[in-house]
Parts: C-alpha cells; sequence; structure tokens
C-alpha cells in the first residue's frame, strides 16, 4: 500500500526552494520544462546532476549532488527527483542528510521504503505527482 502524500498546496505555498535531482539541460526533457515553469512562478531551482556539474541550467549552477550544494550554501526544502524508482533510495537519504523538508517524487515514481524512512525523518512526502501539474491545479 502507497505512503499517503502530503498537503500539498501547503508545501507550495510554505517552500520556495526547489532542488531538482536529475535535471537536464536538453528543454525537451521533463526535467527541464517543469523546472522552467517553477522558476517563472517565483520558485529557485537548484540544479542537481553529476551529468552537468559545473555548468549552468536556467542560469543556475549545477551541483554534482545535494550534499554539494547544500555545501554551497544553498537552501534545500524540497527535493524534486527525476530518476527512476529504484534509484531513489540513495537521493532520499541525501535529502534527510542535507535537511530537505519534502521528498517530491514526479509521475510515475514511487518508492515506499525510501517514502517511510523520509517520513520516519521529519520530512514530508509526495510521491506519483507533478509539481508543475499540482501548482497549477492550485493556482
Amino acid at each position: 500500500m502507497s505512503i499517503a502524500n502530503s498537503d500539498i498546496p501547503t508545501i507550495l505555498h510554505n517552500y520556495k526552494h526547489i532542488a531538482v535531482v536529475g535535471l537536464s539541460e536538453k528543454p525537451h526533457r521533463a526535467s527541464y520544462s517543469v523546472s522552467a515553469y517553477m522558476q517563472a512562478q517565483g520558485y529557485d531551482i537548484i540544479p542537481v546532476n553529476p551529468r552537468y556539474a559545473g555548468k549552468t541550467i536556467l542560469g543556475k549552477k549545477v551541483y554534482a549532488s545535494l550534499s554539494e550544494a547544500k555545501a554551497a550554501g544553498e537552501p534545500i526544502e524540497i527535493v524534486d527527483v527525476f530518476r527512476r524508482s529504484e534509484d531513489v533510495p540513495p537521493v532520499a537519504n541525501e535529502a534527510i542528510e542535507v535537511g530537505g523538508k519534502v521528498l517530491w517524487l514526479q509521475l510515475g515514481i514511487e518508492n515506499d521504503l525510501s517514502a517511510e524512512k523520509a517520513k520516519a525523518s521529519g520530512l514530508e512526502i509526495v510521491q506519483d505527482k507533478c509539481i508543475k501539474i499540482e501548482y497549477s491545479i492550485m493556482r
């Protein structure tokens, strides 16, 4: 049975810094278009993707990991994950370690064990939901 999603409107109202794990530099990819949309709505996007570390996406420096972003002074609140479900555990562990507030797994991504661990560590959880769609519904 799936872990229940947290209160999405409250999350999107309270947190404005989104670390996007798996952000692509390719505009046709969902991670890019979703991040560009959220950035246009006033959210701070923190790109996390080891493939593009040191480059710039959406005008922001790309970090290899959440830990690197945190060490650079980035305020990590929502950890928005664009990775396969089986790749979530290390991301969830790192989200806990860096003091994230929300573990958000994008549409089609679920990992109940990681979600339960993150929730037990005090993070709010959203699984199998697109942050762009949820934001547009809320407006």
